[in-house]
């Protein structure tokens, strides 16, 4: 166990959130912010990761979480923690499919109420953002306890009880931040409907045999994706319908059998250091409420990392729920009030699943796929096809909460 803060010894709490990743760290800080008690349930014991780090950790935080989080006080922090790290207005807006769009292209009228580039997106790595936010839930009082998997649960009218590593924790709510295999939502009897994955995606860090068999950058072949970001750091995506994430040992020289396959080129690994998979999968919770049960971020939903979205829907969700949980712990709402909280994301959610499956179909290694995307290509390059993924992508015009 590694708490990160030891509150008094409380019988109930107002809630308990299991997974201390980005939605569970900001959704505990915005509940204890309103003078609630709060304990996080994580199930690993030390949180530290290579893959949090950049630059397989790097994610784009969009302009309404930015927005979030100079209004909370926590960009500052953040920018200071990520250094070289941060975008200036110069960079892109977002992406497409790996198709740039920028901030001098969209038009002015897109920013809603917010003057034209008052915030900007801003490039995070998993780790600077979960240390920004775990910094301000100790100083709010928040109780992070790590090692600790959730067991089992029971819930009643009058609260939940949660069973973890042989102790039992009671609080009013419950939330299941846990991620996409989450234990909440299982226990929960939540269904997971959603479509089959039509890749294997593998984030690789790998000493190369030359450096110079491959070409810096995105490349579209005939067999799939392949990024690099020279000296190390590689992204593959081949098309196999899924199979091979998390059923094939990867060993040096199984990385190296995809590289080749999906470069086209002799390439060899002549060390591995780090690898991984994952997949476009993307389903969504049939409901995010199960009684006293609630569900956020990839906890109740999740699709291709293409684009970056995962991380911004998490925070929206916890920023949204956070809401929603303090109007009911201490603004009197009645337990209706969190319905509110699913009417309001699904359909964000619901959208962002629907163009993950769109940039998957323009990165398919089929001649079809290819014309489209050199199409969308065109369009984004004008003010209007630069605006509308701005608007939907980046969420320009999208104002922060109060």
């Amino acid at each position: 166990m590694m708490p990160v803060h030891n509150n008094p010894s409380l019988d109930t709490y107002d809630l308990i959130i299991t997974g201390a990743g980005p939605t569970g760290l900001m959704l505990a800080c915005e509940v204890a912010n309103a003078g609630c008690s709060v304990l996080v349930l994580e199930r690993l014991s030390d949180p530290v990761s290579p893959l949090k780090d950049a630059p397989f950790g790097l994610r784009g935080l969009s302009v309404p979480t930015v927005d979030a989080f100079e209004r909370r006080g926590l960009a500052a922090p953040l920018r200071q923690c990520l250094g070289e790290t941060a975008w200036s207005g110069a960079r892109p807006l977002g992406h497409f499919a790996g198709i740039d769009f920028f901030m001098e292209q969209v038009a002015a009228s897109a920013w809603g109420r917010r003057t034209p580039g008052a915030v900007v997106p801003l490039a995070a790595d998993m780790a600077g953002v979960e240390a920004v936010l775990t910094e301000r839930a100790a100083a709010l009082g928040v109780t992070v306890r790590y090692g600790c998997a959730v067991d089992r649960f029971e819930q009643d009218g009058a609260g939940v009880r949660v069973w973890s590593g042989g102790e039992s924790f009671d609080a009013c709510w419950l939330a299941g931040c846990d991620g996409g295999r989450s234990v909440v939502r299982k226990f929960a009897g939540i269904d997971f409907p959603g479509t089959a994955p039509e890749f294997t995606g593998y984030s690789v860090k790998a000493t190369l045999g030359d450096a110079t068999a491959l070409t810096p950058g995105r490349v579209l072949t005939d067999h799939g994706v392949c990024i690099y970001a020279p000296p190390e750091a590689l992204w593959l995506a081949e098309w196999d319908g899924g199979a091979a994430h998390r059923t094939t040992p990867l060993t040096r020289e199984r990385i190296e059998a995809v590289l080749r396959r999906v470069s086209g080129t002799d390439a060899a690994v002549a060390e591995l250091h780090l690898a991984t998979t994952w997949t476009d999968r993307a389903c969504q919770a049939v409901g995010y409420r199960s009684g006293r049960v609630l569900l956020a971020g990839d906890a109740a939903h999740i699709h291709s990392p293409l684009g970056g979205q995962g991380l911004n829907l998490g925070i929206g969700d916890a920023l949204a729920l956070g809401r929603a949980l303090v109007a009911v712990l201490r603004g009197g709402s009645g337990p209706d009030r969190l319905d509110a909280y699913e009417a309001e994301r699904r359909p964000i959610v619901s959208d962002v699943l629907e163009r993950s499956r769109a940039q998957v179909a323009l990165l398919r290694p089929d001649p079809g796929s290819r014309a489209l995307e050199a199409i969308l290509r065109d369009l984004i390059a004008t003010r209007d096809g630069a605006t509308y993924f701005a608007e939907r992508v980046a969420g320009v015009g999208v104002l922060a909460d109060g």
